[in-house]
């Protein structure tokens, strides 16, 4: 006997990519792959990552929309989403581990001044640049969630000295909290390397201005793990042309894939990488789409449920 009917429903991710997983792990489930195949008042959950805008408003009898990205910002955004329905946020082992490896990458090389060295070398200077222990560097985490956590976590075991910022009160032992607008400046004060892990939403939005930069120390680094929408791209530019922000790791962009022509492909103080810090893996994110389902059926409380009026 079938328990539920699942739609998978994106133009984002290959349904390609995920069928053989997903069959196997939902073998109770009549999948289907292709939206149009099933008339849809007849479908009980969907499956879904950044879909168009207006894709899910057929769906009138939906038990649950299961995003099986972990950034669900289009989604509550899009006014025709069925209002009533649980919307439930991707949480992936396999994802947070990446992304505590990409920010460790990242700060590592910001720490050690990785980003001057390779500008040395494509202008053939040979110049001994010295940089303090770890426990003498402080790293920012705007964003004090479950990946701002992990990475608070890694960061702690370096010896950083960690800082985290969080709308809020979000207590880690061993990392210095600051929570709320208020406390943000000085948060910021003594961030030289910022990890930037918060989510998208409508207070959020540009949130990384020329205000905001302003308040880092001189030649700090900017890492951005978390989404574009978040940064101001001309005031990033222009605290980068004067140097005030030593360096910027951009994953992701306010237009993705990044323009061939946007000034971030070219810019000496700028490393580009294309939206891959922590990508969801089919194998391991089966596995929680399964659980998920699981409880649904069995009038459980459901794992990663988003709250709309947050946002996340």
């Amino acid at each position: 006997m079938t328990r539920f009917r699942v739609v998978f429903v994106s133009n984002a991710e290959s349904a390609e990519r995920w069928a053989e997983t997903l069959r196997a792990a939902l073998p109770e489930d009549a999948l289907c792959f292709e939206p149009g195949a099933v008339p849809p008042e007849e479908v009980d959950v969907v499956l879904t990552a950044a879909p168009p805008p207006g894709a899910l408003a057929p769906y009138t009898r939906l038990k649950l929309i299961q995003s099986i990205w972990m950034g669900v910002e289009t989604l509550v955004v899009d006014p025709t989403l069925p209002r009533d329905v649980p919307l439930a946020r991707m949480i992936d082992p396999s994802m947070t581990r990446g992304m505590v490896e990409s920010a460790a990458a990242h700060v590592l090389n910001a720490h050690l001044r990785l980003d001057e060295f390779a500008r040395q070398q494509r202008e053939a200077r040979w110049k001994l640049l010295r940089t303090p222990t770890a426990d003498q560097r402080t790293v920012g985490i705007l964003g004090m969630g479950e990946l701002g956590r992990a990475v608070a976590e890694t960061l702690l075991q370096l010896e950083f000295r960690v800082r985290g910022w969080s709308r809020t009160p979000r207590e880690v032992e061993g990392v210095e909290s600051f929570a709320g607008d208020a406390a943000l400046p000085g948060f910021l004060a003594d961030c030289e390397i910022l990890v930037v892990l918060i989510p998208l939403t409508p207070q959020t939005t540009g949130m990384i201005d020329a205000s905001f930069l302003a308040r880092l120390p001189d030649g700090a680094v900017l890492i951005n793990l978390a989404r574009g929408g978040l940064v101001r791209d001309d005031d990033l530019l222009a605290a980068l042309d004067s140097g005030r922000v030593r360096h910027a790791v951009l994953d992701v962009f306010n237009v993705e894939p990044l323009p061939p022509g946007h000034r971030f492909w070219t810019h000496a103080r700028v490393t580009v990488t294309p939206h891959v810090a922590a990508l969801t893996n089919p194998h391991t994110a089966a596995g929680f789409v399964a659980e998920n389902l699981r409880r649904l059926a069995a009038g459980a409380p459901l794992l990663g449920l988003v709250d709309r009026a947050r946002g996340y």
